[in-house]
């Protein structure tokens, strides 16, 4: 170990609530601390509008709670890496080989904090529908349902504050509840009264959809007394269909050194420690009776302070010496580029500005890293997004001498392009195959911010073979991700089809913001997102990292 650069004491394996409270208590610790987070630090709970039962805290948002959280760790010492980990090498062993999209880490110690995803149901219908009416995350896609009926299928805490949440959208919500009652607190099932649109059907489940563009008839049974029933919109159109029904443990992809139990959650002792010597796991991937945020965090504590001990034995055994240059009150290292614009704060803007001085702050130091120049053209078609992203525009300037701003009328953009739209131009003036249809706000701001440092800088790194296949395309390829602002599952997708277009310029990478594309909604039946359409014909849902997009288009 005499190069200690990707060496760390702990690497964490998440940044959603039990990774993130894992972190500050290593970090704390005086150990050199690294979370790798595949997504968005902060986990699933950054699309939960409203967390009352933290203890100490009356309400707060998922995002806000977690950032506050991130920022807490980063003030220890914590480091942070968006990055997808694909595996272990010597998982038993006292140093242990961590391999992720950016390269290998050596750590003393893991935790394992990757939650789990939604749970699909499998009735008939529900997968052909997925995304034409089907969905799983209110806040992602509730406004698609605007004046239509919705049926919510679940019982628990979710499906009650994600039927409450959708109420802002749809015209009268039905919920479907397996059992004879809700499965949650009756302090949050009380709060559905106040609501006069919801009603609820016990014993109930869905067999099947069908439809045509969206879901127009249910099939429903009640479980109870064998009844089968059919659902309608009152006004004969058709209607949408929420899953809230738990989680899957998102530990497929682990060894199986790590113990697992039938429904594929980690074994751990009571100090969290998994059956492999020096790995812990914490959060929602365990074995427990209550996955909540406070479970989630308390976890993590007791993952790191039984950790520590372990690696304290480690250090003494090989007499490592001190791997930790950062603590309290000392300046923490500069963040990689992606990970900077991820850890950005998306706080409000100051004084009526896009850009937050936070931020601007942070995008000055990752634009530092930039090589060569980038061209941000806007194609200008007077109209009020075009102004949006003229003032988006305006806010660049100062932030690096490399971001070359330019403005053309957008009656020469081409037959091919729609406008308005911000276009990433090489440095040796051909485009780079990258347009943005929004002004890059919310999540989406990294998207905007890792394009450049693709285009301009060394770029993410790619695995070999995914970037070989995606090199070896040889005919023109358009691709269309329609998003949401809100939507916490799609930047991947758009940064993801973004870099396929820097290594192949036969690839051309286009970002819509659905709010000003009304059209591109009716006329591909979106109603989830994102939504990846391939050369205007192809129709795909769901995130999607660089591999997956490279699947679809060599297939």
């Amino acid at each position: 170990m005499d190069n200690y650069k990707n060496h760390y004491d702990v690497v964490i394996v998440g940044g959603g609530p039990a990774g993130l409270s894992a972190a500050i208590y290593a970090a704390r610790a005086k150990y050199r601390v690294l979370v790798v987070e595949k997504d968005h630090i902060g986990g699933q709970i950054t699309i939960t509008s409203e967390v009352v039962n933290y203890p100490g805290i009356e309400t707060t948002s998922g995002k806000e709670l977690t950032e506050k959280m991130r920022v807490q760790a980063a003030n220890f010492g914590a480091e942070f890496m968006i990055a997808e980990v694909k595996g272990f090498t010597d998982i038993a062993a006292d140093i242990k080989t961590i391999h992720t999209s950016k390269g290998d880490i050596k750590a003393l110690g893991i935790i394992i904090a990757t939650g789990a995803n939604p749970r699909r149901i499998g009735f008939t219908g529900e997968k052909e529908f997925q995304g034409r009416g089907v969905a799983y995350c209110a806040t992602c896609d509730g406004e698609f349902f605007t004046g239509k009926e919705i049926l919510v299928v679940g019982g628990g805490f979710a499906a009650v504050e994600e039927g409450i949440f959708l109420t802002k959208y749809a015209s009268k919500i039905t919920m479907l509840v397996r059992g004879e009652k809700f499965s949650c607190a009756q302090s949050v099932v009380d709060e559905l009264k106040h609501y006069p649109s919801i009603s609820v059907r016990f014993n109930s489940e869905i067999d099947s959809i069908t439809g045509a563009s969206m879901p127009d008839t249910a099939v429903i049974k009640n479980n109870k007394t064998g009844e089968i029933s059919e659902y309608h919109a009152a006004d004969g159109s058709g209607f949408g269909v929420f899953v809230f029904a738990g989680y899957v443990p998102n530990t497929e992809w682990l060894p199986e050194e790590i113990k697992r139990d039938e429904r594929n959650y980690i074994i751990t002792d009571i100090n969290q420690k998994t059956s492999v010597p020096g790995v812990y796991a914490a959060g929602d991937l365990c074995v427990k009776n209550l996955r909540q945020v406070v479970t989630a965090v308390s976890d993590g504590a007791v993952a790191a302070t039984s950790l520590e001990k372990v690696v304290a034995e480690i250090h003494k055994k090989y007499d490592i010496g001190d791997l930790t240059v950062y603590g309290p009150g000392m300046k923490k290292p500069e963040a990689a580029p992606k990970e900077a614009a991820a850890a950005a704060p998306q706080t409000e803007a100051d004084n009526g500005k896009l850009l937050s001085e936070a931020i601007r702050s942070q995008l000055t130091a990752v634009f530092a890293k930039l090589t060569r120049n980038v061209g941000v053209k806007l194609w200008d078609d007077g109209s009020q997004l075009a102004g949006l992203m003229k003032n988006f525009m305006d806010e660049l300037k100062g932030l690096s001498d490399r971001i070359i701003l330019s403005y053309e009328d957008a009656s020469a953009i081409g037959d091919d392009v729609t406008a308005p739209a911000m276009e990433l131009i090489n440095d040796d003036g051909s485009s780079a195959g990258i347009f943005f249809h929004a002004v890059p706000g919310g999540h989406e701001l990294n998207s905007f911010v890792i394009a450049v440092y693709n285009v301009g800088g060394p770029g993410q790194a790619v695995d070999e073979e995914v970037k070989n296949r995606i090199s070896a395309i040889s005919s023109p390829v358009k691709i269309q991700v329609l998003v949401s602002l809100s939507c916490t599952m799609c930047p991947e997708t758009v940064m993801s089809t973004q870099r396929a277009a820097t290594l192949n310029r036969n690839i051309r990478a286009e970002m819509f913001d659905l709010a000003y594309f009304p059209e591109m909604k009716e006329k591909y039946n979106v109603m989830s997102v994102p939504c990846t359409i391939i050369n205007g014909s192809r129709v795909v849902f769901g995130k999607k990292n660089l591999a997956e997009i490279a699947d679809i288009l060599t297939e």
